[in-house]
């Protein structure tokens, strides 16, 4: 019997199987989660995870955080205190966002471990290509919302399932550190839970804003 990792319920089904892994689709809230059985041992993910501080993908984290800052600039968002997590920007990209008037705390399970920056809250959390590798997303989902602030926006960049047919050919299944894939609707179900208004899903971008 599977239990969704993030709504608890059993509502799961058995969605696909390859020579590695077996994948669960929930009917509930439509994660699709892989089998924890098939989880790396953490030392094999951190060395797999560090692959994400190579110069082009810390460009990528770069655009998205830019991006997010221009964005909270258009809506008359300014000086905020913000939280990236799961990933580390470079001391140069933070010398950046606070020129632009933002601050940034940064934590990150493996390579930034700080745990006193997850006792305050956050006018903003940004959390990019993080999302996928949670094994226990319901946990990590009550963390980040209890860090946000009423009013807060919470940006997400996590590639989303179009549907659940398109799962068998979509390449970042393959990848082993990826455990937890979510539809455009899991978002819509986590926004209803806790009190956040969903405003974008598509591509791999989520804007989610908590209420006052």
């Amino acid at each position: 019997m599977h239990h969704c990792p993030l709504c608890r319920q059993i509502t799961t089904q058995p969605h696909y199987q390859d020579k590695k892994r077996s994948f669960f689709l929930c009917d509930n809230c439509g994660l699709v989660s892989a089998d924890s059985h098939s989880f790396l041992l953490p030392t094999i993910e951190q060395q797999r995870y560090g692959r994400a501080k190579k110069a082009g993908k810390q460009r990528q984290l770069e655009d998205f955080i830019e991006s997010l800052i221009q964005q909270l600039r258009d809506l008359g968002q300014t000086e905020l205190n913000g939280l990236n997590f799961g990933r580390v920007l470079s001391e140069h990209a933070l010398t950046k966002v606070k020129t632009a008037g933002y601050h940034m705390q940064q934590f990150d399970p493996f390579f930034a471990p700080n745990h006193q920056v997850l006792q305050q809250q956050y006018d903003v959390i940004c959390s990019y290509r993080v999302f996928e590798h949670f094994r226990e997303p319901a946990k990590e989902w009550r963390l980040i919302s209890s860090l946000l602030k009423p009013q807060g926006w919470l940006a997400i960049s996590t590639p989303l399932l179009r549907s659940p047919a398109a799962f068998a050919k979509w390449h970042l299944k393959n990848n082993p550190t990826h455990v937890s894939f979510y539809q455009p609707r899991t978002f819509t179900y986590l926004a209803q839970i806790s009190g956040f208004e969903l405003l974008f899903a598509d591509g791999d971008f989520v804007l989610m804003q908590k209420a006052a």
